[in-house]
């Protein structure tokens, strides 16, 4: 059972949003309240957005190049890359919903007294039109709801909101670049009233390199820099590098695996931290339109605050459902 002294500590931590700590009371006084909401509600929808981004990679909008869709570094896109039948056309719209339910041993994404529990997280709803032959727009809108078994009173809710251009040049290995405007909205539990908004510059180039018709492995690098935040001192930058690998099995089996390196700087303090994230998934397509996934993620984070230092393991399962 969480002790009032946990449960606090609970309130001082962040990751990203991620797509995912604890601290102790000490930080209670030097963030605030909304900060410290802020900063845990954030590092969990961090670590889900990571873990379940793999899982919908058959449900989620894609840029195509002959016929072949290209990866998305955060978005759950990676494992569409080896499309084994002909294309249908490039469809821009997609409407997905994904109900996600997993074991974290972690609750709290605390360095020591751990608890576990079960979450349910998700809504997304994406456009992405073809301005010309490789400059693509953009336009997401992501709802991710966080309910907890035990721990109800951590109950949060994440919405997101992206705009921008994704531009292919199939001359340098099919390279993609893309830029974009992030929004982040951290929001009570059964509520839309907020206690932390985020705005953020997303850039990211990434190389896929395909292995025959049925593998792919994917490099890329990316940076996420806040430009405003209320509360501000949760702020931070976001420098990541990753490496992906699909295999599809059949056409109607597919696995994934994502590793990142992530570097967290603070703009506020002197906070810097480095976490590890792999993260993978077994994916079914049951029909056109649903998919099951096995998800799992490992997760540690290091800092030059010691007292934010965590490890996390979360499995669990994913249904989605997507209309393209």
């Amino acid at each position: 059972m969480i002790t009032d002294l946990n449960k606090n500590a609970f309130m001082c931590w962040n990751v990203f949003a991620p797509r995912l700590c604890i601290a102790l009371l000490i930080c209670a006084p030097f963030a605030g309240l909304g900060t410290a909401n802020a900063q845990s509600g954030g590092g969990r929808a961090d670590v889900a957005s990571t873990q379940v981004s793999i899982g919908t990679s058959a449900t989620e909008p894609t840029v195509e190049i002959n016929g072949h869709a290209i990866a998305s570094p955060n978005d759950p896109d990676l494992g569409e890359q080896a499309i084994l039948k002909r294309s249908e056309g490039y469809k821009p719209f997609i409407a997905t919903v994904s109900v996600p339910i997993y074991y974290t041993s972690n609750v709290a994404l605390s360095r020591s007294g751990e608890q576990d529990d079960w979450i349910e997280a998700v809504v997304s709803l994406t456009y992405q039109p073809r301005l010309t032959n490789n400059l693509y727009a953009i336009f997401t809108l992501r709802e991710q709801l966080f309910y907890y078994d035990r721990f109800d009173s951590l109950n949060f809710g994440s919405f997101d909101a992206e705009a921008g251009l994704v531009y292919v040049v199939p001359e340098w290995h099919n390279a993609v670049f893309r830029a974009e405007f992030f929004y982040n909205r951290l929001t009570e539990k059964n509520s839309f009233e907020s206690f932390f908004n985020n705005y953020s510059i997303f850039l990211n180039a990434e190389v896929p390199f395909r292995i025959g018709r049925a593998q792919q492995f994917t490099l890329g690098t990316d940076a996420n820099i806040s430009v405003d935040a209320d509360p501000e001192q949760p702020r931070r930058n976001d420098y990541e590098v990753y490496l992906g690998y699909n295999l599809a099995v059949t056409r109607a089996i597919s696995l994934d695996a994502v590793a990142r390196v992530v570097a967290r700087q603070y703009q506020l303090t002197d906070r810097v931290d480095v976490s590890e994230i792999l993260a993978t998934s077994a994916n079914f397509n049951i029909s056109r339109y649903f998919t099951a996934s096995a998800i799992s993620t490992l997760a540690a984070n290091q800092s030059n605050h010691s007292v934010f230092d965590y490890k996390v393991a979360n499995v669990g399962g994913l249904l989605s459902l997507s209309v393209k």
